[in-house]
């Protein structure tokens, strides 16, 4: 089983934003951070969720087992937007085509899109969390954000 904590941010929206991931599993823990000049806190969400699947991905192709050997993925967000989109929305979006119900293009679809791919080849649960509310895994990603912004 793996466990996954992101978060995303920025100073300014649009602004300079930074993404981050925590993932434990098998008494392992990865954290890896990201930044970009000029991006929007949803974004940043979204690639620290993309991130932290990604790796995920990795590590069930690689030698070390499958990912039906290894088990399903905890996504932990603090971001309603990232939870619900997954949860809900982007069934409506894909019947759609990745129009909202208001059939209005979605924002930020490709990020959307390269999301809904991982989660096709994972078996990902959805849990939101209050942001600052002291979950160490939430906590340390909020830090890992704002060094990642500040190295920009």
């Amino acid at each position: 089983m793996f466990t996954l904590y992101t978060d995303g941010g920025c100073h300014g929206n649009p602004g300079p934003g930074g993404w981050a991931f925590v993932l434990e599993y098998d008494g392992h823990r990865i954290e890896r951070n990201g930044a970009e000049y000029e991006t929007t806190n949803n974004r940043m969400e979204l690639k620290a969720v993309i991130a932290g699947l990604s790796y995920v991905n990795e590590i069930g192709t690689s030698p070390v087992g499958s990912m039906a050997e290894r088990g399903s993925v905890t996504v932990y967000t603090d971001s309603q937007y990232v939870k619900n989109g997954m949860t809900s929305w982007i069934h409506t979006w894909l019947r759609n085509g990745w129009r909202t119900s208001a059939r209005k293009p979605v924002k930020n679809r490709d990020l959307w899109m390269t999301l809904h791919d991982l989660t096709e080849q994972l078996d990902v649960h959805w849990e939101w969390l209050r942001g600052h509310a002291g979950h160490d895994g939430n906590e340390r990603c909020d830090t890992l954000v704002q060094q990642a912004i500040q190295s920009l």
